[in-house]
This record gives structure tokens, sequence and C-alpha cells, in this order.
């Protein structure tokens, strides 16, 4: 048999296993694909920007998607992450009609306040340090990607991944290179990229509004807009300190210190940001079986995942940190070199963002939103705090410190509040030993600040490079015994009958 008639047979048998896998399974790789997918083409794109804007306006840019993340609060409420889910599951017999209502109901609110922007628009204006046309794209950014995340949302429960994936990359494609050739045609450089946004958004999603409104027959049911915003009003505060925790810091940086400063933290904080990508495809995979563990009470099994997966964040980012300088000579020319910096305690911080979601889940399946907004009420306030009175005083590099603190303090309220819920629903029983959680999070601290140390020599940095690579190879059969394992827990997806109800509570957030 030749090379070429193997290579088909082993496609061909590899095409058989795939299709014998699960919808869940293949839904969730091609979910995890394309993820990273754009998070690949950001990366790429992001070279290109950082040389046609300069840091200022790369800074100007970045307060405005911070400002929008904040304004959507607002004018949206989130409906799409919290109630939306919700009602997918409790309504089932009438999606289409809960759907058209929560595509009429966003639409009308960002009517209502496209309105009240009009009335005052030099206040607001001056307020968000925007021109009319930027505010205007904001409006309707704001609206495109509500419509689009109702109906990316539908396509997940469905599992209904090939088109969501397909147009997801399709956007995501456009979008730089729609970008790229505005900025190049225009001299108003930061409106040109935000326009450009605007026109592959609208031109890719504003369709699937009319699919959806169709779908329920151009109706809304103000009891569903009741049952909607009763919901999610509440849940206001702890959206908005979120955003507030993840975005103040470069609104301040702007306001205070200067838009080229934003624009340098703005990369930095990118960068950092990219290993969320693992945060998300771990706790998309082990949470439906932590949900399942709680439920049948059965926590003292969480612990040796929840220590591996921590361990495991802690290393991609250790490995970050270490290439950080080459990193930011890659995306950007030399005036951003300062951002290195600042990847290291943002990289920190994408740690606590781990951590938080593992230890949350009890408030979640309990429903204790209280203790989660408190939480997050407590970290965002506390990261304004620190910001307005720090960055003076130390400079724009001291905003990922504090960002870093605030989740610290953000982690460890929530892990207070988990073992409040566990003694009075857990018989006591506590899922994870204190002593443990904070061995791995002092090694990963004192690492990634010795890290920092090494970042003016180029040959110590890749000796350490080295040295992380052979222990990964050195320990390589426990790392896969334990990947294994954490594949595995796809299969639990649909096996809990209320598993889609207690799994939809986490989406809230």
């Amino acid at each position: 048999m030749n090379p070429s008639s193997n290579v088909r047979l082993y496609l061909q048998d590899c095409l058989a296993k795939y299709n014998k896998l699960p919808v869940q399974v293949r839904a969730s790789f091609w979910f995890f694909i394309c993820a990273f997918l754009q998070k690949a083409i950001g990366m790429i794109s992001t070279p290109i920007f950082t040389r046609l804007l300069t840091p200022a306006e790369y800074g100007q840019f970045s307060v405005f998607m911070s400002w929008m993340g904040i304004a959507t609060i607002f004018i949206s409420l989130c409906l799409y992450y919290g109630v939306y889910m919700q009602g997918l599951v409790k309504f089932d017999q009438k999606r289409a009609l809960f759907s058209s209502s929560m595509q009429g109901l966003t639409l009308v609110m960002v009517i209502v306040w496209s309105v009240v922007y009009a009335m005052g628009y030099s206040f607001w204006n001056q307020l968000f340090s925007l021109t009319t046309l930027q505010m205007a794209c904001m409006f309707v950014l704001i609206w495109v990607s509500a419509v689009f995340n109702f109906w990316a949302s539908e396509q997940r429960v469905d599992y209904k991944y090939r088109t969501l994936v397909s147009i997801t990359l399709i956007a995501s494609f456009l979008q730089p290179l729609i970008g790229i050739l505005f900025v190049l045609a225009s001299s108003d450089k930061v409106t040109a990229r935000i326009l450009g946004l605007v026109v592959v958004d609208t031109a890719c999603f504003s369709w699937m509004f009319f699919k959806q409104m169709h779908s329920g027959n151009y109706k809304i049911s103000w009891s569903f807009c009741k049952y909607a915003l009763l919901f999610n009003i509440p849940l206001v505060p702890h959206y908005l300190s979120q955003v507030v925790l993840s975005s103040s810091d470069r609104i301040m940086i702007g306001q205070m210190v200067g838009d080229t400063q934003a624009g340098i933290y703005s990369l930095a904080y990118s960068v950092a940001l990219i290993m969320t990508l693992f945060n998300a495809a771990l706790s998309q995979t082990i949470n439906p079986w932590i949900y399942q563990q709680i439920k049948a009470n059965r926590i003292e099994r969480l612990a040796p995942v929840i220590y591996f997966t921590l361990v495991f964040i802690a290393g991609v980012n250790l490995l970050l940190m270490l290439c950080a300088p080459e990193i930011i000579a890659i995306f950007a020319p030399k005036p951003y070199y300062q951002a290195i910096w600042t990847i290291p305690p943002v990289a920190m911080s994408v740690y606590f963002m781990y951590a938080y979601d593992a230890f949350a889940k009890f408030a979640f399946y309990y429903e204790k939103t209280v203790y989660i907004m408190t939480a997050s009420i407590i970290g965002a306030v506390a990261n304004i705090v620190l910001n307005y009175w720090l960055i003076p005083i130390f400079g724009y590099i001291v905003a990922g410190y504090t960002t870093l603190l605030c989740y610290v303090l953000y982690v460890t309220f929530h892990y207070l509040f988990m073992n409040k819920i566990c003694d009075k629903y857990c018989q006591h029983v506590r899922p994870y030993n204190t002593h443990i959680i904070c061995c791995i999070t002092i090694i990963f601290i004192l690492l990634s600040f010795g890290i920092l140390c090494t970042y003016r020599s180029v040959e110590l940095r890749l000796l350490c490079v080295v040295l992380f690579l052979w222990f990964c190879y050195h320990k390589r059969h426990i790392l896969i015994s334990y990947f294994k394992q954490i594949q595995l827990f796809h299969s639990v997806k649909r096996n809990e009958p209320n598993a889609s109800q207690k799994i939809s509570k986490e989406l809230v957030s």
C-alpha cells in the first residue's frame, strides 16, 4: 500500500471518529477553534494598527471601546447575557416569541437612549471626549452587537455551530481588513477605525434581527419584556462592576495622564488577556461536571482538578511573561516598548480571573447573587479609588498593579463566600484546602515578579524558557493524564436532567 493510501485511510478513520462524537463535543471543539482563530486574527492585526496609529490615536480608540463597554450596560442592560439564556430554557415552547420580544425591547431601549443623547449631545460628547459621529457609531455598534449575541446564544443552545462559527470568522477577518482600508484612506484615523467596525458588524449581523423578529411574527410580548427587565435590572451593578474592573483603568489613564499612555497600556492589556482563551476553554469544559458534583454533594472531587487547572493557567501566563518583550517588539514599534512593564501584573490578573470562576460556581448554583454582586462592587470601587490615588503619583504603569490587587480582593471575597455557602448547604464540607490554594498562588506571584527582574537580560529569559519547557516535557505524563480526564468531562454535559438550567445560571455573569 502506497503512502498516499495510508494517509487517505487515516483521514477517513479520523473523520469517522469525529462524526461519532456527540454534537456537544463537536460544538465545544469548534467554539474553541473559533475563539482561538478570533484571537489569532486580532493578534495578527494588532501590529498593523499599532503602526498605522500613533500611541495617542491607539489610546483614543481603546478609550472609545472602554466607554462603549460601560454604555452597553445601561443602553441594552446586557439582556443577551443573563435573562435571555434563562428564557430560552424556561420558555422553550415560546422561544421564537421570546427572542423577538428581546430583540424588539433592545431596539426600543437603543432608540430611547439615542433620543436622550440627541437632546443633550454637547454634554455627552464632552463627558465621553468623543465626537458626535463617534457617539452615533457607538449606538449602532451596541445595537448590532446585541443582535448578534441574541442570535448566537440561540445557536449555542441548539448546538448549531456551523453557521455561527462561519459568520463569526468572516466578521473577524473583515473587521481588521476594512479597518485598515478605512484608516489608510482617512485623516481622522480613530473615527475611520470605528467606522470600519460599524460597516462590517452591520453588514454581517443586522439580518439576524429580522430573522428572529420574523420567527416571532414581529410580535413583542410585554409580559416577556417585564420579566426581562425585572430579572436584569438588579444585575446592572454586577455587570457594571465587572466592566469597571476591566476598563476603568484605560479611561482614567486617558483622562489623567494622556491618550498616548492609554494606548501603550491598552496594548499591554490586550496582549496579556490573550491567555483568557485558556480560561474560557477550561471553564466551558469542566463547568457541567462541577455542577454535577455540587448537586450530588461530591464536592471533595473538585479539588484535584481545580488545583491542576490553576497550575496550568499559572504556567501559560508565566510563559507569556517570559516572552513579553519579544511579543511587544513584534506587535508594535518602539514608542510602545514601555508596555512590557505592564504585562506581568495584568497576566497575573488572568490567573485570578480563572480562580474567581472556579470559586463562584457555588454562589451561582445556590443562586446567591447578592454575594456575587457584593464581591464585584467591592473590586470595582477599590479599582477606581486606587487608580485615582496612585496614577498621578506613580504614572500609568501602576494601573496594572491596582488591577491585580483588586482581582486578588475580588477572588478573596468569592472564596470566603464560597466557604460560607458550603458551611450552610454542604454539611460544612469545604471543597478546597486553603493552604494549597495559597501555596499555588504565592509561588505563581513570586515567580512572576522574578520574571519581571529578567526583562533586561535576553539570555536569562531564554534560559528560563528552556527550563520551563524541560519541566513540562519531564512531567508530560502527568499533564497528559489530567488533560485526558478533563476531556472526559464533555460527556457529562447532558447527562444531568437539570444541568442546562444550572449552567444557564452561571451565564448571568
